[in-house]
């Protein structure tokens, strides 16, 4: 990389400038990028927002070879990684906006849940995405919920540090609601009653292995045994449910 000619305050060497803005997050690149004319050049450079976009979008699988597309880098003067990157945030932006006005609700039967789950995958969203649009307070817990899961069963994401996320927005304490509902057993040529199953469950637990069957029933879906899966905002004051059901549902 060359000098710049620019001339700057703290007469400091250009890469060790470099060096500190290659550390900072994409909201203090672009605050320290608003400082000077010689930190406007710096924090806009592709050398910085290339490794931005790349780990912030893994799934698109941008190797240190991968080129923009051609139309943002047609002219020598725009700097093409970080416009691409200002375009897909955007676009990412506006797809996760209509995605949580579709899905803002109290309650979600299973097949509604893993088809929101499925809607992440098209999107092809990534960890950063889901903790910049889906782990936050100002979105209810069930929403919340689709995009730790999407998470941690569909990009394997490490549970230290989806731990790590949730405690850092301050949402780890929030509770969901799951009940489903499994086929009575056979006993001496008699069907059981359908037994029907509660538990109160925070995103903190979810993260862990504790809740892993947890996972796993809501990952299956209506499947086998399981006739129905319900996710529902805890409320304080819910009515407790017992172990089993003497009417089967939707029945």
């Amino acid at each position: 990389m060359k000098h710049s000619s620019c001339a700057h305050t703290f007469d400091l060497p250009y890469d060790i400038a470099f060096k500190i803005a290659s550390f900072l997050l994409v909201r203090d690149v672009c605050a320290l990028g608003s400082c000077s004319k010689f930190w406007r050049e710096l924090c806009g450079s592709d050398h910085i927002w290339a490794p931005l976009t790349k780990q912030r979008w893994p799934s698109l699988h941008l190797s240190d070879n991968s080129q923009i597309p051609h139309h943002l880098n047609s002219q020598p003067h725009i700097r093409g990684w970080k416009i691409f990157y200002i375009q897909r945030h955007h676009e990412m932006r506006i797809r996760v906006l209509k995605f949580v006005e579709h899905y803002s609700c109290v309650s979600l039967e299973v097949q509604e849940y893993l088809a929101a789950i499925e809607g992440l995958c098209s999107m092809q969203a990534d960890f950063m995405d889901v903790q910049t649009f889906l782990l936050n307070t100002d979105l209810n817990v069930l929403l919340n919920l689709v995009g730790l899961h999407y998470s941690i069963n569909w990009l394997g994401v490490p549970l230290q540090r989806v731990m790590n996320a949730l405690q850092g927005s301050n949402i780890a304490d929030r509770k969901v609601s799951i009940k489903w509902w499994k086929v009575g057993r056979w006993s001496n040529g008699f069907r059981l009653r359908d037994e029907s199953h509660h538990r109160v469950v925070s995103l903190a637990d979810f993260a862990t292995n504790k809740e892993e069957h947890v996972r796993g029933v809501l990952s299956r879906g209506a499947v086998y045994e399981v006739i129905r899966v319900q996710i529902s905002v805890a409320y304080p004051l819910s009515v407790p449910w017992t172990c089993q059901s003497s009417v089967s549902p939707g029945r």
